[in-house]
């Protein structure tokens, strides 16, 4: 990993980010990002200082559920790696267009999903502060670059379209099968508790150091594998925008179906197989996927097509350095500067915009940071 001077050059292989040729991407990865970062602490306090009804409802939507169902917040994790599988028919298959060889492009692929591993491990652990066994190896960064390196590696050697469709179904069902059919010791098969899942029960076999649930991790090992299918619905977007010779309206009638025809087959499977974030299963994977290409559709509607674009910039800026701005969090103490800076300004307002304004000042920073970094032209390239 290294901070670089981005160029007028093709963006780095393995790098899910700058891709200039179409500008919803970026816009969407900020949007996805600024709510990651804290955006939707805003909600938070002002349910918290009001008790107004539509603070209280908006703050709710931006929680997890707890187990089975969805709300808005749970897309935005899988959204990322959706966006990740996106940019892969730019970044993949420009370079396979000017003759680089499958080989190269997959070890560039592959050292990266193992670099985000390994960074998801220091962010969550820090550098040698603790022994192996109270250390928690699971991480958001390590399902972003374990599950997009094995969706990119299909889009490098499965070259038929309509192969790859069928990989998509197969890791669906295969998950559906595994997780209704395999026992698991003391409680059988097709168990979807955090206790008596598979997915638990192979983390807490396989994996080292602590689980983030004690007996289940939401980014463990064997839900990894439809992960990878959040990936490649991102391909499949991809592909569909990367059309050569076909019309925008085209490509936006085919996300738009393709989104819908998702939610509306993910909540079908929910009566058999529930939507489930932590295990992340196959009908999550169609709800959140399907989210994820109505909002690519969306912006892809407003920004490429209808040019309306004034209002991206705030959003390509913490885009363009999403990665450097989640890792930066464990290092910067944002917070600090922040109250440092605009504490003495809402120190003369009342209870409720002091606590709304130390958030927007939080985030503010934290832009502010990113826009330096934006104007010295640095990205961070993994």
């Amino acid at each position: 990993m290294q901070s670089s001077t981005v160029s007028a050059q093709e963006p780095a292989v393995a790098q899910p980010a700058p891709i200039r040729r179409l500008l919803s991407l970026d816009t969407l990865r900020g949007f996805d990002m600024f709510w990651i970062m804290g955006g939707e602490e805003i909600f938070h306090v002002l349910a918290k200082t009001t008790g107004w009804a539509w603070a209280i409802f908006l703050a709710d939507q931006f929680t997890h559920v707890d187990w089975n169902g969805f709300r808005p917040y749970d897309c935005i994790f899988p959204l990322f790696l959706f966006l990740a599988g996106v940019s892969t028919p730019y970044s993949l298959g420009s370079r396979l267009a000017k003759g680089d060889s499958r080989s190269m492009l997959a070890r560039k692929v592959i050292t990266r999903g193992l670099l985000l591993v390994l960074l998801g491990i220091i962010y969550n652990n820090g550098l040698f502060n603790k022994p192996i066994a109270e250390m928690r190896f699971g991480s958001v960064l390590g399902r972003i670059g374990l599950a997009g390196m094995f969706a990119q590696l299909i889009y490098l050697y499965v070259q038929r379209e309509r192969a790859r469709y069928g990989i998509f179904a197969g890791i669906l069902l295969l998950y559906w099968a595994l997780l209704m059919l395999v026992p698991v010791p003391g409680y059988g098969a097709g168990n979807l508790t955090m206790e008596g899942s598979l997915v638990g029960y192979v983390d807490r076999l396989f994996m080292p150091g602590r689980l983030y649930k004690v007996v289940h991790d939401p980014e463990g090992l064997l839900s990894t594998l439809p992960a990878i299918g959040t990936g490649l619905l991102g391909v499949f977007a991809g592909t569909i925008l990367r059309q050569h010779g076909v019309r925008d309206a085209q490509k936006l009638r085919q996300l738009v179906l393709m989104g819908v025809a998702c939610v509306v087959l993910g909540w079908v499977w929910n009566v058999v197989f529930p939507v489930n974030k932590n295990l992340w299963t196959s009908s999550f994977v169609l709800v959140a996927g399907g989210w994820s290409l109505l909002m690519l559709s969306l912006f892809y509607w407003i920004i490429d097509m209808q040019n309306i674009r004034r209002w991206t910039f705030f959003f390509i800026v913490i885009g363009m350095n999403s990665i450097l701005i989640y890792l930066a969090e464990r290092i910067i103490d944002f917070e600090h500067t922040a109250h440092f800076l605009f504490n003495g300004i809402l120190h003369f307002f009342s209870e409720p915009v002091q606590a709304v304004g130390a958030i927007v000042a939080f985030l503010a920073v934290k832009w502010g940071f990113l826009y330096f970094l934006y104007k010295k032209n640095t990205f961070l390239r993994v």
